[in-house]
C-alpha cells in the first residue's frame, strides 16, 4: 500500500534528523538521555499532537510540523505556534512558549524564533544540515538561534 504524502515527509525528516545526530523516538519509547538532541514523534500537547517535539539536554526547545511536499509552509506557521504554546507544565522546557518552531516537508523548511520581538517565519536555505553538537549549542539557559536555526 502506498504511503500518504505526509508520511513520506516524516520519513524524509526522520532521515535528515538522524543524519544530523538527533535520536528519533516515539513517545512510548521516550528516553531523553539517549542523546543530547532527541526528537520525539507524535507528542501529545494540550493544543494537539506535534509531529516532533525537540529536546536538547532533556528540555523541550521546539516543535516540528511535518507537511506533505508541495504544501505552502507559510500557512502552517499558526499550527506550529499553537503547539509551541501547548506543552504541559510537567514537561521540562526552556520556556513557554517554546522558542523554536519549524514547518517542514523534508525538502523545504521554514523556521521561527519566538524570542525575536519581530518574529516571523523564515525559509531556510538548507534542511537539517548540522551536527547535534552544533545544533545543541547553548548560551546560558537559552539555545542560541545561530546554533539551532539550521536544525531543519
Amino acid at each position: 500500500m502506498a504511503r500518504k504524502p505526509e508520511e513520506e515527509a516524516r520519513q524524509r525528516i526522520d532521515g535528515l534528523l538522524r543524519a544530523a545526530g538527533w535520536a528519533i523516538q516515539d513517545r512510548k519509547e521516550l528516553n531523553l538521555g539517549a542523546a543530547r538532541g532527541v526528537a520525539v514523534r507524535y507528542f501529545p500537547l494540550t493544543t494537539g499532537e506535534a509531529d516532533y517535539l525537540l529536546f536538547v539536554d532533556r528540555k523541550a526547545v521546539g516543535v516540528v510540523e511535518a507537511k506533505a511536499e508541495g504544501t505552502t509552509l507559510s500557512g502552517v506557521a499558526e499550527q506550529s505556534e499553537k503547539y509551541q504554546a501547548g506543552l504541559p507544565d510537567d514537561i521540562p522546557q526552556v520556556g513557554k512558549p517554546l522558542p523554536f518552531g519549524y514547518e517542514s516537508t523534508g525538502v523545504e523548511t521554514q523556521f521561527c524564533d519566538f524570542r525575536d520581538p519581530e518574529r516571523r517565519s523564515r525559509r531556510l536555505g538548507r534542511a537539517l544540515q548540522c551536527t547535534s553538537d552544533r545544533c545543541c549549542g547553548w548560551r546560558g539557559e537559552q539555545p542560541a538561534v545561530s546554533d539551532l536555526h539550521e536544525v531543519l
